[in-house]
C-alpha cells in the first residue's frame, strides 16, 4: 500500500519506521529540517510530490491543533478512494468533519507515545479504533497494531471521549497537582523520584495537547471526584483518625484489585 504520513514529529517518524518494511511510505512536512530524522522512506516537501505519489492511505500525524486544517489542505491532493486517517488523542471536531470530507476515513488513538512508552516493545500497550471508521481502514490498523502485539479496542467517538477523560485526564491531573505543590529536596525518596520523572515527562508534552485533553467535556466531573477524595483524605489526616484511614486505604485497595494487574 502507498502510505503518506503528514507531520514528521515523534509519532510520524515512528509510524514511518514501523510501516516502511511492508509498505511504500512517504513522509510530508513543509519543514525539511524535520525530515532529516526520517529514513527508509520518501521525503516530500511539496504538493506536486503528493499528487504524483497518489497515496492509498493518508495518515495525519501533525500537532493536534492543526489536524483538521492539515486535512483540508491535503484532501484535494489525493484520490477519491484514498482513506484518510488520524491518530489524534483528542477527537474534537473530527466526528462532524469526517462525514463531510468526501473520503473514507479511519480514526485511531494509539494509547502510548514516545514520552513514556518503549516503541520497540508495545505488547503491554493499547490502541483505540473508532467504530464509525470505514471497514478497510479498520482492517488496516487492526492488522498493523496486531502485528505489534498491541491490545485493540473499538469505541464510538462518544465512548472514546469518555474513556480518555478517565484514562488520561485523571493521571494527568494528579501529576499536575504533584508538580504544582512540590519543592526541591536534597534527598528525595524513591517514590518522589518516580513521580518527578513522570511529571517531567508529562510537562515535556505540547501545552495544547495537555489543554485539549483536560478540556474534554467529560474531564471536569473526574476532577471534581479527585478533589472530593483529596478533601476526604485531608480531613482524615487532620483528625489523625486511624479507623477512617484504614477504611480509606481498604477502599483504594479494592479499587486496585477490581482493575486487575
Amino acid at each position: 500500500m502507498r502510505i503518506l504520513i503528514t507531520g514528521a514529529g515523534k509519532m510520524g517518524v515512528w509510524l514511518s519506521d514501523a510501516l516502511c518494511l511492508q509498505h511504500e511510505v512517504a513522509v510530508y512536512d513543509k519543514d525539511f529540517n524535520r525530515l532529516r530524522y526520517v529514513f527508509h522512506t520518501l521525503r516530500f516537501t511539496s504538493e506536486d510530490e503528493i499528487r504524483e505519489f497518489d497515496p492509498e492511505l493518508l495518515i495525519n500525524a501533525v500537532n493536534l491543533q492543526h489536524t483538521i486544517s492539515a486535512f483540508e489542505a491535503l484532501i484535494p491532493l489525493v484520490g477519491e478512494k484514498c482513506i484518510i486517517a488520524d491518530i489524534a488523542s483528542v477527537k474534537n471536531g473530527l466526528q462532524s468533519f469526517y462525514p463531510n470530507c468526501g473520503r473514507p476515513f479511519v480514526s485511531v488513538h494509539p494509547m502510548f507515545g514516545p514520552t513514556f512508552a518503549s516503541l520497540q516493545q508495545l505488547s503491554n500497550h493499547h490502541a483505540i479504533i473508532i467504530r464509525e471508521s470505514c471497514v478497510a481502514g479498520k482492517q488496516f490498523f487492526k492488522s498493523f497494531f496486531g502485528q505489534l502485539g498491541i491490545h485493540m479496542h473499538e469505541y464510538s467517538f462518544e465512548e472514546h471521549d469518555q474513556t480518555i477523560a478517565y484514562s488520561l485526564s485523571v493521571p494527568f491531573a494528579a501529576t499536575l497537582v504533584f508538580g504544582s505543590s512540590m519543592k526541591h529536596q536534597q534527598a528525595p525518596g524513591t517514590t518522589f523520584a518516580r513521580h518527578l520523572a513522570i511529571a517531567r515527562g508529562l510537562l515535556s508534552e505540547d501545552d495544547h495537547l495537555l489543554s485539549e485533553i483536560l478540556f474534554n467535556r467529560y474531564t471536569a466531573p473526574q476532577l471534581k471526584q479527585i478533589s472530593k477524595s483529596l478533601e476526604q483524605l485531608t480531613a482524615i489526616a487532620e483528625a489523625r483518625d486511624e479507623a477512617a484511614m484504614h477504611a480509606y486505604l481498604t477502599k483504594i485497595r479494592e479499587n486496585l484489585a477490581d482493575f486487575g494487574s
